[in-house]
C-alpha cells in the first residue's frame, strides 16, 4: 500500500501513539490532534498515523470495512489485518507495551477490537463501537472512551454498551468521559486524553 502511514514526532522517541482514522476519512486526519497530544509529554512520544486499507465507494476517503451497509463477514479479517499492522510496527526500542492506540468512530471499533488483544499501554475509543460477536482477552490494556451525548453517527448508547462489556468481564481500568456535542473529538476532551496518555506511558519507563 502506498503512503499507508504517516510519522511524526519520531526523533529520540522512547514511546508511541498510533492513530486511527474514521469512515470516509483519511490517512492526515487525526494528525493535528496527535501532535496536541505528544507535545510537552513527560517521555518523547512518536506519532503514527495508520490509513485505513479500502477506498470508499464513490472515492471519498478509506474504510476499514464497508460499513454503509455494514458487511460484518468482512470484519475480522479486517481486524487480523490491523494487528499484524500493529506488531509490524513494534521494535525493541518501542515495543507495543509502550504503545498507545487511539481511534475515532470506526477506527474507534477497530482500535478496540485489535487492541483488547495485544499488550499495549492503553486504548483510546472515541465515538466508538462494538463490532457483533466482539471477544477480547481478560488481561487487556486499560482502556479510556469519550462520546458526544449528542452524536447522531454512532448513538452514545454505543460507548456505554462498550463501558458495561469492558467492566463486566476484566477489573483493569476503563472509563468513559461524555460531553455536550456531536460527533467529534472534542476540545474539551485534550487535557482528559493527554493525562490517560501520561499515566500510562509513565508506568512503561
Amino acid at each position: 500500500m502506498i503512503d499507508d502511514l504517516l510519522r511524526f514526532n519520531s526523533k529520540d522517541a522512547t514511546h508511541r501513539i498510533v492513530l486511527l482514522h474514521g469512515w470516509g476519512a483519511d490517512v492526515d486526519d487525526l494528525i493535528s490532534l496527535g501532535e496536541i497530544l505528544v507535545e510537552g509529554q513527560s517521555v518523547l512520544i512518536e506519532g503514527i498515523a495508520l490509513r485505513a486499507p479500502e477506498v470508499v465507494p464513490g472515492g471519498l476517503g478509506r474504510q476499514w470495512y464497508s460499513l454503509f451497509p455494514p458487511d460484518w463477514d468482512t470484519v475480522p479479517a479486517a481486524v487480523s489485518a490491523l494487528r499484524r499492522r500493529l506488531i509490524d510496527l513494534q521494535s525493541e526500542k518501542i515495543p507495543l507495551e509502550k504503545t498507545i492506540l487511539l481511534g475515532f468512530s470506526q477506527g474507534g471499533a477497530m482500535a478496540l477490537a485489535s487492541g483488547c488483544n495485544l499488550p499495549l499501554a492503553g486504548l483510546i475509543g472515541c465515538s466508538a463501537y462494538q463490532h457483533p460477536d466482539w471477544q477480547f482477552n481478560l488481561d487487556r490494556p486499560p482502556v479510556l472512551l469519550t462520546h458526544g451525548v449528542s452524536d447522531e453517527v454512532v448513538p452514545f448508547v454505543a460507548s456505554e454498551n462498550l463501558l458495561l462489556s469492558l467492566r463486566d468481564s476484566c477489573p483493569t481500568f476503563a472509563d468513559l468521559i461524555h460531553f455536550e456535542g456531536g460527533h467529534s473529538i472534542h476540545q474539551e476532551l485534550i487535557p482528559r486524553i493527554r493525562v490517560a496518555i501520561s499515566d500510562w506511558l509513565d508506568d512503561k519507563l
